[in-house]
This record gives structure tokens, sequence and C-alpha cells, in this order.
């Protein structure tokens, strides 16, 4: 190859360069979307977990959210009041008053208290414990089968399993939502922290199925819903559940439960 050769190629490769330059920069000009500077600074700001506790896919969702005014500036559970305070600023608001909440399991069924069907001899995953004949190994088939997904997707450390049952520690919870995901019985939800009386069940089966089961299962009764003054709860699929908003912690529910399942905490 003589030098006329080299520089032809040279000079060949920078006009493409050029003209690959010129096109990107139209392109650019033609695709560009226009950001809003305060949905970036919000985003600086969230934690960056990504785990859909605020209720939209990731923290960049959430972050166009609070931008849009479609999302309050507390949203994020996992920043808490310091994440909720600076993106205040940049949204020029107050935080105002911002519930705490943690991650409820609906179930007390311990390996005292449930009925088997089988022994389960597979994984230690209760997504691949579902997938077997009858959803679960247990009588129940709504209950927790203890196998510890949620605990493996907690990265607070705030699951533990006790009894062949997923409990939550209250005080590691960060509300993040990751474990409701986990669950395939859809047994774990967010509810508030300053929550006195909870239902431990989940069952949508009827009394006596329901008693053949387990002895810590919703018979649905009613006789809660009947005695609480205000109507803060209701029956749905044959399980109760208390409308904390409505809830006044007076306790009549959990004093006229005859099976126990509505514990105070």
């Amino acid at each position: 190859m003589n030098v006329t050769e080299i520089i032809t190629a040279v000079v060949a490769l920078c006009i493409i360069a050029v003209i690959i330059g010129v096109v990107l920069s139209i392109a650019e000009k033609v695709f560009h979307v226009e950001v809003d500077e305060k949905e970036l600074a919000i985003r600086d700001e969230l934690p960056g977990s990504n785990c859909g506790g605020c209720g939209y896919a990731g923290c960049d969702a959430c972050a166009k959210a609070i931008a849009e005014g479609k999302a309050a500036v507390s949203a994020c559970p996992v920043g808490g009041m310091p994440v909720a305070q600076k993106v205040a600023e940049i949204m020029g608001q107050e935080v105002g008053e911002m519930e705490r909440k943690v991650a409820y399991v609906k179930c007390d069924g311990t390996s005292e208290k449930r009925e088997s069907d089988y022994n389960y001899f597979g994984l230690d995953s209760c997504i691949h414990a579902s997938k077997m004949p009858g959803s679960s190994p247990y009588s129940c088939k709504y209950g927790c089968m203890g196998f510890g997904s949620c605990v493996k997707v907690c990265d607070q450390n705030a699951i533990r399993i006790i009894n062949k049952k997923a409990v939550v520690d209250e005080d590691l919870c960060i509300a993040c939502g990751k474990c409701l995901k986990a669950c395939p019985h859809d047994l774990i939800e967010l509810i508030p922290a300053k929550s006195k009386y909870r239902v431990q069940c989940s069952s949508c089966s009827r009394g006596k199925d329901v008693k053949n089961a387990c002895t810590a299962g919703c018979i649905g009764c009613g006789m809660c819903a009947r005695n609480c003054p205000s109507d803060a709860i209701v029956f749905e699929n044959n399980i109760a559940r208390i409308d904390q908003s409505k809830c006044t912690a007076c306790g009549l529910c959990a004093e006229k439960c005859p099976v126990k399942i509505i514990k105070k905490y």
C-alpha cells in the first residue's frame, strides 16, 4: 500500500465520521425529549432501589409522577421523611403528616396449627411449592407456606421464618414492597404501622373447611363486623378485613372473635 492509498483511506474515514456526526446531531434534535429539571433533581434524591413500594415501576417513574403532581412528595416509602423533606424543597411544598407503613403477613397458621395434605421435598421456595398440586402442600391453600421467598428478597433482614411462618420485624421494615411481590399467595400487604388490630388470616374457604385445615383461621361468622361501632370491618370472599382508616382501636372485634384471629399489636 502506497502513501496515496493511505491518505485516501484516512480522508474517507474522516468524511464518514463527519457524516455520522451530522446525522447523530440531527437525530438528537429531532428525537430530543424535554426533561423536567425538577424530575431530575427529585430522581437524584430517591434511593434508587427501584423496589416499586411507591406503586410505580421504579424510581424514575416515581420521580416523574412527583414532578407532574401525580404523586405526593412523600411517595417513597424507603426514603422516609428525610427524602420526603428534600423532595418537598424541590417542589416548593410542605411534607405534611407522613404515615409510616409496614409489611404485614395475613396468616397465623404456624406449623402446629395447620394440617398437611402431603410432604413437600422440593426447593425451599414458596413460588416453587405453589406450583405443586393444590398450590400448597398444606390443607389451607391460602396460608403462608414458610419456605422463605419473602425472606430472600428483603434487603433489610426484616423477615424471619418462625414455626414455618413468615414474621415481620416492624422496626426493621421500610415498606419497600418487595416481599409483597415475592409471595405467591398474596399474603403480605402494607398497612399503617400504628394499626392496633389486624386480621391474621387470608383464607377464602368456608367455616367448616377452614377449621379442618387450620385452627387459626377466620370462619366468617361475622361477629366482628356486627359488633364494630365504626363499621370498620367488611367481609370479602368469606374473610374479615379491617378498614384501618375507620378503626378506632376499641378492641370489640378481637373480644368477640370466637377463633381469636384478630390480634392486638
